[in-house]
């Protein structure tokens, strides 16, 4: 097995879950993630925890548009439910060998889905989770990449590829300390760029150090700005890959926090039925700054391109209650906005970053 392999899901096991004796963890993938499944199954015996595989078969997430009843898109099952109390935490990999599987459901489905899943995942994110990717031939000809450069990139951005991917991720988290530091008691956010001017208010609220912890890879500090502060406009630099669609040419117009005119060069439709799913989902939930300098390259997947060194992403829907955000959505959709040329983020009116560069006293 690549020694990568058995890094990462050693990563997970020890720096991601906290695994402990007797602790049951869920490990969710498809059978392409096999090898990734297999070692962290294996790292979790050695901590004495209970590892809970379940493998989902290719095909089986479709099944569910084709073939459910209308309790299947309205409830989660009580197999479900009955599971979560059982859990100390959960490990997602993600896993498809087709990323675009989905792209003729109809959205107003994928809407109740998660509307229904909304509270289920309310509390697994109360638990222990992590998720990550594990390279599959879909996501590399997503990225443009050869399976092996992909394998490469994803082993690279998670610190799989270093002796001590722990002691790595610990020292990004120290660096991120001093950014929040220096962003604590913030008022306003200003995100300058091409086509893009956009005001938004932080005032009371806390940014959070994603280091790897949940996310893998992570690399950004992110909260949720209030809710009716957004103004001004915004013009997406990468396309979003949203269940099963690619949505293009994004361009955002908000007042008083809500967004007021939404256009795409592609899917447009997608794009209106989605912030038209419920009344928080036109309202931003997440302001995250991307600092994985080791992610330098957009892949079509949200996981990975968020964390870009020298981007920002703003999350419409549902805000994350340890940022302070008040937002309720069935929505959390993030768009990514690179900085890198010709872009500026500002607080409280100084310019902390030019061009996808951080100023040395903010970040170093």
């Amino acid at each position: 097995m690549d020694s990568r392999i058995r890094n990462l899901a050693r990563t997970m096991a020890v720096y991601c879950l906290d695994a402990k004796p007797k602790e049951v963890f869920a490990l969710n993938g498809s059978s392409a993630a096999a090898p990734l499944m297999e070692a962290l199954n294996e790292e979790l015996l050695k901590r004495g925890a209970w590892p809970l595989i379940r493998m989902t078969p290719d095909g089986a997430s479709e099944a569910v548009f084709f073939h459910g009843q209308d309790h299947h898109f309205d409830e989660v099952s009580p197999a479900e439910k009955a599971i979560l109390k059982t859990l100390a935490g959960t490990a997602v990999i993600y896993s498809s060998r087709n990323t675009r599987a989905l792209s003729n459901v109809d959205p107003a489905l994928q809407g109740r889905i998660a509307k229904a899943t909304r509270p289920l995942k309310d509390q697994l994110l109360k638990k222990k989770w992590t998720l990550t990717l594990f390279p599959t031939e879909a996501y590399a000809q997503d990225a443009e990449m050869s399976l092996r450069d992909f394998e490469d990139f994803v082993y690279g951005a998670t610190f799989s590829d270093e002796d001590d991917p722990v002691k790595s991720w610990g020292e990004l988290s120290k660096k991120q300390a001093k950014l929040i530091s220096k962003l604590e008691g913030a008022k306003e956010v200003r995100i300058v760029g091409p086509d893009t001017d956009l005001t938004l208010s932080v005032a009371g609220r806390t940014f959070i150090n994603s280091a790897g912890t949940h996310n893998m890879p992570s690399g950004e500090v992110f909260t949720g700005p209030v809710e009716h502060s957004a103004e001004g406009e915004i013009r997406y630099d990468f396309p979003v890959v949203n269940q099963g669609r690619e949505i293009d040419g994004i361009r955002l117009v908000f007042r008083k926090g809500k967004v007021v005119e939404a256009t795409a060069t592609k899917n447009e439709d997608f794009l209106l039925k989605m912030l038209d799913m419920d009344p928080g989902a036109r309202r931003l939930g997440e302001l995250g700054i991307g600092t994985n300098f080791r992610i330098q390259r957009f892949i079509k997947n949200i996981l990975f391109d968020e964390k870009i060194g020298g981007t920002i992403h703003l999350a419409l829907g549902a805000s994350y209650e340890e940022t302070g955000g008040k937002n309720k959505s069935g929505l959390h959709w993030d768009m990514i906005k690179d900085l890198r040329k010709g872009g500026e983020l500002i607080v409280d009116g100084k310019c902390i970053q030019k061009n996808g560069k951080f100023l040395k006293s903010w970040f170093a």
